[in-house]
């Protein structure tokens, strides 16, 4: 088997590609709508995605009554930065933050979580 998407359910598909657009730099899929958008990278290969749920109820983390479901996982190069231009692109910090000296969990404008953490060195 081959992985090829990740898909995440959410009220505004283009909206929330745009958002993940901005924070990653992957390209627009060429036939996003309003009913499912997606982001590609250069030459393909996985697609995130992102599908319209009318009645969408964004989790509610850390704890209660929608559970996270899915996050994805960012390496950045410099993590109070990343923190910054990700707020102001509108994602939301939660004040409960398990490891905030390895990684820090955002919410992005949808509500799902998302964790941001040092890029690792190759080879170090």
């Amino acid at each position: 088997m081959t992985l090829t998407a990740v898909n995440l359910d959410c009220p505004d598909p283009l909206a929330l590609a745009a958002f993940y657009a901005e924070a990653t730099g992957l390209s627009p899929h060429e036939r996003s709508d309003a009913g499912f958008a997606g982001l590609v990278g250069e030459g393909g290969g996985l697609l995130i995605g992102f599908q319209r749920v009318e009645d969408h109820r964004p989790p509610t983390w850390p704890a209660g009554e929608v559970p996270p479901q899915l996050h994805l996982d960012f390496e950045v190069d410099d993590l109070d930065e990343a923190v910054a231009a990700l707020t102001a692109l509108g994602a939301t910090l939660p004040p409960h933050q398990p490891r905030p000296d390895l990684w820090r969990v955002l919410l992005d404008p949808a509500g799902h979580p998302f964790c941001v953490s040092p890029r690792r060195r190759r080879g170090a």
